[in-house]
């Protein structure tokens, strides 16, 4: 048997990987975070599969179950929201199955800052604007950022940044990150990407808090700080230029 980690993407039923899929339906056990996985994601699960909802249980109840399912023989489906890669818990969880000996694998998710930038038509990185992307978060109730990796010490690259899990911090990043980017850099929060109640904020600094406020957004929010929300007048990409000698070169290249 195997435990098999599944991002599930950012909350659209869609956006599930073909791969996610049919490991959910191979599972006898489907362990899902209900509170941000949606439940279309589950229809995909075999007749007779134990679905059960993690998101009022800790570690060591999550642990339980699967050891539980190693030592029945049963595959289980542990079904995060968003991509593993990034806050997901998932490294915590993979200690323990590596200590007890416990085969798992990983399939990727659709991350939600990919699901932002796709519903506003956006690409992050611009040639000559902007090339570097921060994934990123603020601590509120939850681990705190190591040193080093505070907004402030972050934001001096000036690159585009995507905040998560920090809409209750947004007076915290318009305080730290304004002086930087300046009062009328583009700000744009998205709340619940690819949901069908998803919403879209855009403003500046200077706007940004009063906007949201008269949205109601209070969770499950994703903000994106940067020039290149707005920049038009920004170069093109040496990869597809006329002026590129394609003889011998790889199909694709870094810009």
């Amino acid at each position: 048997m195997t435990i098999h980690f599944i991002g599930a993407g950012p909350g659209a039923a869609d956006l599930l990987t073909l791969r996610g899929r049919d490991l959910i339906h191979s599972a006898d056990i489907c362990l899902y975070a209900g509170s941000l996985v949606p439940r279309e994601i589950l229809a995909h699960a075999k007749p007779g599969a134990r679905l059960i909802d993690s998101a009022e249980m800790d570690l060591d109840q999550i642990l339980s179950i699967l050891v539980n399912a190693h030592r029945d023989g049963l595959d289980v489906a542990r079904i995060h929201s968003g991509d593993l890669s990034i806050w997901s818990t998932l490294a915590e969880q993979t200690r323990r199955l590596k200590a007890l000996g416990i085969p798992f694998d990983v399939t990727p998710g659709v991350p939600a800052f990919a699901a932002a930038a796709a519903v506003l038509h956006q690409e992050l990185t611009l040639p000559n604007v902007a090339q570097t992307l921060i994934l990123t978060r603020t601590a509120t109730r939850s681990t705190p950022m190591p040193e080093g990796e505070e907004l402030v010490s972050l934001g001096r690259s000036a690159s585009t940044m995507a905040i998560h899990l920090s809409i209750a911090n947004l007076n915290t990043v318009v305080t730290e990150l304004q002086p930087i980017y300046g009062e009328l850099c583009p700000v744009i929060v998205v709340c619940r990407a690819s949901w069908p109640d998803q919403q879209i904020i855009r403003g500046t600094f200077e706007t940004i808090e009063g906007l949201v406020k008269r949205a109601g957004i209070t969770a499950n929010a994703l903000i994106i700080v940067g020039r290149s929300l707005c920049h038009e007048d920004f170069g093109e990409s040496y990869l597809y230029s006329g002026s590129r000698d394609r003889e011998g070169s790889d199909a694709q290249t870094n810009e």
